[in-house]
């Protein structure tokens, strides 16, 4: 079980795997930053870039 920050603030959520941490962190995101998840400039490309930066912070954890 691994335990990391949420990358936007100093929210601990855990997870056994990478997907079981992201889907954690989905209700804190959700109502702590709802305005990034509601954020219609966002691409397909910033959340493919989102999954490799913090896949990688989860690996090295």
């Amino acid at each position: 079980m691994k335990t990391l920050k949420c990358d936007l603030c100093d929210h601990e959520v855990q997870g056994e795997t990478f997907e079981a941490w992201m889907e954690a962190l989905k209700p804190h995101y959700l109502q702590a930053h709802a305005d990034v998840m509601k954020d219609s400039s966002k691409t397909k490309e910033d959340m493919e870039k989102w999954m490799v930066e913090n896949k990688a912070r989860f690996d090295a954890a």
